[in-house]
């Protein structure tokens, strides 16, 4: 087993107390010594009596629907306030909204959508079920959010919208899609899905573009296990949002009215999904600070750490969400040990990390969709053989090969945790010629 005096631990990029140096030296626990940390991290979702109270008062009143109970309509005035938005929509969970977003806009069969690589499926999925053609733009390497840059080479006479995605909670880059996409007359639709409480330039993610998307779903910072919302200031397009989301039928008819004014489908939120997240806004505000002050402390530690680097926030970011804490891994650093067997080492020292997303852009389903019988008929021949080509990302394949994530529930502890998610990484770093071995 490798050891190190204190001074050259000091100099690997970390002072620490003495016991702390032990500890690094101490045999890796994958390797059958004690791990760093024993006790879990903070559980999710946090439930109090209010959470409760709240579930319990619909379920007694016996309005459970929208159209009959109050929650939902509560529960989009509150969020708008909140975000400062002139009007919220709330949906069955983020995907609705997104969806709900692109047919209020419009976008359909024979369009093209801009969409960013790195992402959840849920962004190119409401693409595919419109029938238009996802277009990827590679991925900025440091911040992991699409890279502007290369957004207006990829608009054609057939871009209908484009998407950006605030991943893990921080933003893309605003100052440069926004005004690209009014000059080209392209609405912006916001995948906010992460991001709640995230600014930009002190305004919150969601409300800059055309219309923003957000999930409520299990594992997301405000949450009611599933649900959403759309957040605009266009009220043409909340309104043809709402019809859309209710089967057709716009935002002043009754539950009796049987009227259609579009095609739609059931989006709607439920009383029960509303009740529980206007409790759990109560809770919000403080825990979005708890994770702001606890992420800035780690990418400082980890800052220190060679090889180990913290996903870069762009100057326009005021405040970041912390869905996620990413960074990237570069083995080299760690006598050439594999992210995977790096995130073994540090899950038996009892810090869980993930490797992230794949290519999305390479995902067979998604090629099978571009060359299925529907789109041969909606697209031309010639368009669709080049998209495999034309939607080549290698900085997103690259940072796929490195991105390491933190949840953001590891960001809800005590100062004392986020210490020991450095040491972790620190004491796999002092050993990684043992780690290299197996």
């Amino acid at each position: 087993m490798n050891t190190v005096t204190r001074r050259g631990f000091a100099a690997a990029g970390a002072v620490a107390p003495l016991a702390t140096v032990a500890r690094a030296n101490s045999k890796l626990a994958l390797l059958g010594g004690q791990p760093v940390r024993k006790e879990p991290f903070p559980s999710w979702p946090r439930i109090g009596p209010e959470d409760e109270r709240a579930w319990m008062d619909v379920l007694r009143g016996g309005k459970w629907y929208r159209g009959s109970g109050a929650a939902v309509s509560r529960f989009e005035k509150g969020y708008a306030r909140l975000l400062g938005a002139p009007h919220c929509l709330a949906t069955a969970n983020g995907t609705s909204a997104l969806y709900t977003a692109l047919n209020a806009l419009g976008v359909g069969p024979g369009d093209e959508v801009i969409v960013p690589p790195y992402t959840f499926v849920a962004t190119i999925n409401v693409v595919l079920l419109n029938y238009a053609l996802p277009v990827f733009v590679d991925t900025d390497l440091e911040t992991f959010q699409i890279d502007a840059t290369k957004v207006e080479a990829a608009v054609t006479d057939r871009t209908r919208a484009v998407i950006p995605v605030h991943i893990g909670g921080s933003p893309a880059n605003l100052d440069a899609i926004l005004p690209l996409a009014r000059r080209r007359k392209l609405p912006v639709i916001e995948d906010a899905c992460q991001a709640h409480l995230g600014e930009w330039r002190g305004r919150k993610l969601g409300t800059l573009g055309d219309a923003g998307c957000f999930s409520f779903q299990a594992s997301k910072n405000l949450n009611s296990g599933e649900g959403g919302a759309l957040m605009t200031g266009d009220e043409d397009l909340l309104e043809r949002a709402y019809g859309f989301h209710n089967n057709g039928r716009g935002a002043r008819t009754g539950s009796l009215d049987f009227s259609y004014r579009m095609g739609g489908a059931n989006l709607r939120m439920t009383e029960f999904q509303a009740a529980l997240l206007m409790a759990q806004m109560t809770r919000l505000e403080e825990q979005a600070r708890r994770r702001d002050d606890n992420a800035a402390h780690l990418t400082k530690l980890l800052n220190e750490i060679p090889g180990i680097r913290p996903a870069r926030l762009h100057d326009g970011c005021t405040r970041g969400a912390w869905h996620l804490y990413m960074f990237r891994y570069d083995p080299e650093a760690f006598a050439g040990v594999p992210r995977d067997r790096f995130l073994k080492a540090l899950a038996a020292e009892g810090v869980r990390g993930s490797g992230g997303y794949r290519p999305l852009n390479r995902e067979p389903f998604i090629l099978n969709a571009v060359h299925s019988k529907a789109y041969r008929a909606l697209y031309p021949a010639r368009l669709l053989e080049q998209w495999e080509e034309r939607n080549h990302c290698p900085v997103n394949d690259r940072l796929c090969r490195e991105a390491i994530w933190f949840t953001q529930t590891m960001l809800l502890g005590a100062r004392g945790d986020i210490e020991q998610i450095a040491e972790a990484i620190r004491k796999i770093q002092l050993q990684a010629g043992e780690l290299r071995k197996l």
